[in-house]
């Protein structure tokens, strides 16, 4: 009957990305031999995470009001284009950076069966046709849906009159030539600049 019981705990830590029978296995095990209080916090900030966390109603992104506190306390004239909530975190640790967010849950991906109608491309054209922005930044992932999608937007976004810019991509600091793929390569020649 344990066995039962343990196995179900394992098979719920293996619905995390990455997160395979070995490490299921381990965070439940943790869980079974760690301190119980413990045990209880981590589950009372799973329930309240689930319970509170929403999208923001205006760019998407995570928030617990209806409007985020970058929505509403940012004035910027940039608006940058991401991918999924969790990107906004990763654009945020570059500081004095200042814009605001909209994410699009999801790209254009024709395999998946996602098109631009599965993904937030009418409001992202709404709030640049009412807003006062003078660039819109696509920060989609470098993957061939990620590089659709910003092509798509930047084709969308043309008749408007607005500068549409894409993250730079390239090699990364501290990597060495001789490991790094050749489109990688490439987008770094287009992307070179002068110094």
């Amino acid at each position: 009957m344990e066995e039962k019981v343990i196995e179900k705990l394992i098979g719920a830590f293996m619905f995390l990305p990455g997160v395979g029978y070995k490490t299921a296995q381990r965070y439940a095990y943790k869980i079974l031999t760690g301190d119980e209080q413990e045990v209880k916090n981590l589950a009372s900030c799973i329930i309240d995470a689930k319970e509170k966390v929403k999208f923001c109603k205006v760019c998407g992104g995570f928030s617990t009001a209806d409007i985020c506190d970058k929505c509403k306390n940012r004035n910027s004239k940039i608006i940058c284009v991401v991918e999924e909530p969790k990107d906004i975190s990763s654009i945020e640790r570059v500081k004095n950076f200042d814009c605001v967010y909209h994410v699009l849950h999801g790209c254009i991906s024709p395999l998946n069966n996602k098109g631009p109608d599965d993904i937030r491309l009418k409001e992202l054209l709404l709030r640049v046709n009412e807003g006062d922005f003078e660039e819109v930044i696509i920060a989609t992932n470098p993957s061939v849906e990620g590089e659709a999608t910003a092509m798509y937007i930047a084709k969308l976004l043309k008749p408007l009159n607005i500068k549409v810019t894409r993250l730079a991509q390239g090699i990364s600091m501290g990597s060495d030539l001789e490991y790094t793929d050749e489109v990688t390569l490439s987008k770094a020649i287009e992307a070179r600049r002068e110094i």
